[in-house]
C-alpha cells in the first residue's frame, strides 16, 4: 500500500469507529494531529477526551476484521474511474464546506469532482410534489445552471429529481448529496437519474461505502446540500419536512434562503410561506434569485420559454374558470354551466397538451409553462 493510501486508510478506520461523529473526530484530530496519531495514542490520553469505550475501538480500529474489510473495498473502490475519496487534509476538499460547524470528514465522490469548485444553489423541495412544483423545480433549475450555478439537490422523489433533471439539461450540471452509501442508488425509481448524475454530475456521500438507508443519516446530508451552496430555494414544502430543516441550516451556514409562494390552499405550499414569514425571500422567477446573488447580465443566461400551443376559445374558457388552485371535476363543471360528459374531453385534450394535471380526489390543476 503507497504512503497516501496509507493515510487515507488511516482516515477511515477513524471515520468508521462507532461513537464518533464530524464534531468528535476534529476534537481528536486537534488534540492529537492527523488520524494516524490518534489511532497511535494511548488509550489512558483518548479515554479523557472520549471515554473507555469508544477509546478501546480507536485502538483496535486498524486490527478489526471487518473495518479492514470496509477501508480495503473502500481503497479498492477509489481506483476505480470517477471515483474519490476526500478527507479534511486533501486541497481538492469543497472549502464551502470547510466553513460549516461540522463538515464531514470524509466524502465518498462518484463523477465530476471538479464540480465542487464552482458556485452552486441548492433546490430542495416535497417528495410528494405537485406535477406544477415540478415543473418549476426543473425550470428554474434550468436557468440557474446555464446561469452557470451547479445545482445541488439530495436525489429524493419529487422537487429533488425534478432539479437535477433541471441542472442535467443546464450548463453547470448538478451534485447529488445522498444518505446512503455512493455506490448505492435511493429510491430506486431514481436508478436511470442517480447513472446519468453520476455520468455528467457528481454524487457525494459522508456515509461509508455500502451502507443502506438509515432515516437518521438523510436529516445529517441536508447541512452538505446547504453548506456546498451560496443559497437554498425551497419550491414545495410541508411544515413539518426535511427541506425546512435544510432551509434553516442554510441561514446558520450565513446562505441565503428562497422560497416560491403557491396557493394558501395547498399543503404543500405552507413551508414556504412559513419560510418567507421567517425572512426569506419570496421569488417568482429565476432571475429573482440570480440579482438576489448579484449576479449581472443574468438575463441573458436565462433560457427562453418554450413554444406554447395556442388554445382554443372552449379550452380557455375552462381555464378561466378552473383558475390556478385544485378544483374538482364537478365543482367545475357547475361553473362552467356544463354536464360532465360534455366537459371530459375538454379536460381530456387540455391534459394531453400539458395545460393542466389531474390530482387526487378527482381534482385538476392548471399548469403554468
Amino acid at each position: 500500500m503507497m504512503a497516501d493510501e496509507e493515510a487515507l486508510a488511516d482516515w477511515l478506520h477513524l471515520n468508521q469507529v462507532a461513537g464518533i461523529g464530524p464534531v468528535t473526530l476534529r476534537r481528536l484530530l486537534a488534540e492529537f494531529g492527523l488520524p494516524a496519531r490518534v489511532l497511535d495514542a494511548s488509550r489512558a490520553a483518548l479515554t479523557t477526551l472520549v471515554g473507555a469505550e469508544v477509546a478501546h475501538a480507536i485502538g483496535a480500529a486498524r486490527e478489526d476484521d471487518a473495518s479492514r474489510e470496509r477501508v480495503a473495498t473502500a481503497l479498492a473502490w477509489q481506483r476505480l474511474p470517477g471515483n474519490h475519496i476526500l478527507t479534511l487534509e486533501h486541497p481538492g476538499y469543497p472549502a464551502a464546506l470547510l466553513a460549516v460547524a461540522d463538515p464531514p470528514p470524509v466524502l465518498y465522490l462518484k463523477g465530476r469532482l471538479e464540480l465542487l469548485e464552482g458556485q452552486a444553489i441548492a433546490i430542495v423541495g416535497s417528495r410528494n410534489a405537485t406535477r406544477q412544483g415540478q415543473q418549476d423545480a426543473s425550470a428554474f433549475a434550468r436557468a440557474l445552471s446555464d446561469a452557470g450555478f451547479t445545482i445541488v439537490s439530495g436525489l429524493a422523489l419529487g422537487i429533488d429529481a425534478a432539479a437535477h433533471r433541471g441542472g442535467l439539461a443546464g450548463a453547470a450540471s448538478t451534485i447529488a448529496v445522498v444518505g446512503t452509501g455512493a455506490d448505492i442508488v435511493y429510491p430506486a425509481r431514481n436508478r436511470e437519474l442517480a447513472h446519468a448524475i453520476a455520468e455528467r454530475g457528481l454524487i457525494v456521500s459522508e456515509v461509508p461505502l455500502g451502507v443502506r438507508p438509515l432515516a437518521a443519516n438523510f436529516p445529517r446530508r441536508n447541512r452538505i446540500i446547504s453548506g456546498l451552496a451560496r443559497g437554498v430555494l425551497v419550491v414545495e414544502a410541508a411544515l413539518k419536512s426535511g427541506s425546512l430543516i435544510t432551509a434553516r441550516q442554510a441561514a446558520e451556514q450565513g446562505r441565503e434562503v428562497f422560497a416560491i409562494p403557491g396557493s394558501i390552499h395547498s399543503p404543500v405550499a405552507r413551508g414556504c410561506h412559513a419560510l418567507i414569514r421567517q425572512g426569506a425571500k419570496l421569488v417568482e422567477t429565476a432571475q429573482d434569485v440570480l440579482e438576489e446573488l448579484g449576479m449581472q447580465g443574468a438575463d441573458a443566461a436565462a433560457p427562453s420559454a418554450p413554444p406554447v400551443t395556442s388554445i382554443d376559445p372552449e379550452s380557455q374558457r375552462v381555464l378561466d374558470a378552473l383558475g390556478f388552485d385544485p378544483l374538482t371535476v364537478d365543482a367545475l363543471a357547475v361553473r362552467l354551466d356544463m354536464g360532465p360528459l360534455e366537459l371530459a374531453p375538454l379536460l381530456l385534450k387540455l391534459e394531453l397538451e400539458g395545460c393542466l394535471a389531474r390530482l387526487p380526489g378527482a381534482q385538476v390543476q392548471r399548469l403554468v409553462r
